[in-house]
């Protein structure tokens, strides 16, 4: 029976078997990093979408407040509080 030879590990194996490791574990700690890097972002425009929003149900509002105070019966009573009369002969109609 013949003895089996003890394979030893050369130092460029042991360098190349460091470096493979550094190097996986580099790549999964940047991939953990970069993760919460997407979470942190992905919150954020979440974040901007819902201020989006609330402004555009405010300016919704607004436009609605703007259209009421401006309607024909709500000047001719703030006209008519204020003194002035409605004169049917003073108004002119454009026409294109």
């Amino acid at each position: 029976m013949a003895k089996k030879k003890k394979m030893k590990i050369t130092k460029g194996e042991k360098l190349l078997y460091t470096m493979t490791f550094f190097a996986f574990l580099g790549s999964l700690l940047i991939q953990v990093f970069c993760g919460a890097s997407v979470g942190h972002l992905n919150m954020s425009v979440e974040m901007l979408k819902y201020n989006i929003d609330s402004q555009e149900k405010k300016n919704e509002s607004l436009v609605m407040q703007v259209n009421e105070l401006t309607a024909f019966d709500k000047v001719k009573d703030v006209v008519a509080d204020m003194g002035l009369a409605y004169n049917n002969e003073n108004i002119i109609v454009v026409s294109e």
